[in-house]
């Protein structure tokens, strides 16, 4: 565990970067103009086993709230629904080509796509920031979760 991650409960959790409370999406700043997005790991898990992942093509446009892709699994068939607005510039291949990485590593290898931002600072309120806002929301979605039987014990 590195210095920019903590453990809740069984979940490691990446405290550098923010969180789209609604659809367990992180989303991490990698230049004053684009943002990488992943999956935290509670999204991976209440979701399942990944199947396929479909993400819109280099250049799409998409808007927060809109989906930025599809993804195929166990327990949930549907969108990706993006947490900020942008134009995809890059998708992760690995990602693509072996959804098991989401799985594995949802905060290295299993990034999914980059997009280049075009309201990111007034979305930003949307977004959770800093271990004192994320890691209390986290565990409230993780009892929650088990609370409702999407999670076992």
């Amino acid at each position: 565990m590195s210095a920019s991650t903590v453990r809740v409960g069984r979940y490691e959790l990446a405290v550098d970067r923010l969180y789209d409370p609604e659809h367990h999406l992180w989303v991490l700043p990698v230049s004053d103009t684009r943002v990488r997005l992943g999956f935290d790991p509670l999204g991976v898990e209440v979701n399942g086993t990944l199947a396929q992942l479909v993400l819109a093509p280099v250049g799409t446009v998409v808007r927060r709230g809109e989906p930025f892709g599809s993804l195929e699994a166990a327990k949930f068939v549907g969108p990706l629904v993006a947490p900020v607005s942008g134009r995809v510039v890059a998708h992760n291949p690995l990602a693509v080509g072996d959804p098991a990485q989401v799985e594995q590593d949802p905060f290295g290898a299993g990034w999914l796509v980059e997009l280049e931002v075009t309201a990111f600072p007034a979305e930003r309120a949307y977004l959770l920031e800093g271990a004192e806002r994320i890691v209390p929301w986290f565990r409230g979605r993780v009892e929650a979760y088990r609370r409702q039987g999407v999670l076992a014990e």
